[in-house]
C-alpha cells in the first residue's frame, strides 16, 4: 500500500486553502464578498486560506457555491513523483537543502515581482 511522503502531505494540507484563493481570484471577490455570499464568517475564510483551519465537504462546498462554483474531482491511480523528490530531498545535506530553498524563494520573489508589474 502506498503511502503519502511529507511534500503531498503539504499538498493535501493546503489544498482547500488554495482552492479558496483560486475561487476568489477567477470571481474577483475578497474574502468578506466571499463570505458574505456563503453566509459563513469572514474569518473563516481568512482561517482556511492561511491553512489554520480544514472545512468540512459540505463546507467548501457551500463557499464555493457562494462563489458560484461547484467542486468536481475524479480519482486516478497514485502518481509517487513527489514520494521521488522528497527520497531524493533526503539524500541532500543541509547545505545543499538550503541552497535549493534559497533558489527556490529567489525564482517565486522573480515571479511575483513580474506579476506585479
Amino acid at each position: 500500500m502506498t503511502r503519502m511522503g511529507p511534500t503531498r502531505r503539504r499538498q493535501v494540507a493546503g489544498f482547500t486553502g488554495n482552492v479558496l484563493k483560486l475561487a476568489r481570484a477567477q470571481r474577483q471577490l475578497t474574502q468578506h464578498e466571499l463570505a458574505a455570499a456563503a453566509g459563513v464568517p469572514q474569518s473563516t475564510i481568512a482561517a482556511i486560506e492561511s491553512g489554520k483551519r480544514q472545512p468540512s465537504w459540505p463546507v467548501l462546498c457551500k463557499i464555493l457555491a457562494g462563489a458560484g462554483l461547484e467542486p468536481r474531482m475524479h480519482l486516478v491511480d497514485y502518481d509517487d513523483h513527489d514520494d521521488i523528490l522528497d527520497a531524493t530531498d533526503a539524500r541532500r545535506t543541509d547545505a545543499q537543502r538550503e541552497a535549493a530553498d534559497a533558489a527556490q524563494r529567489r525564482f517565486t520573489d522573480q515571479l511575483r515581482m513580474n506579476l506585479s508589474s
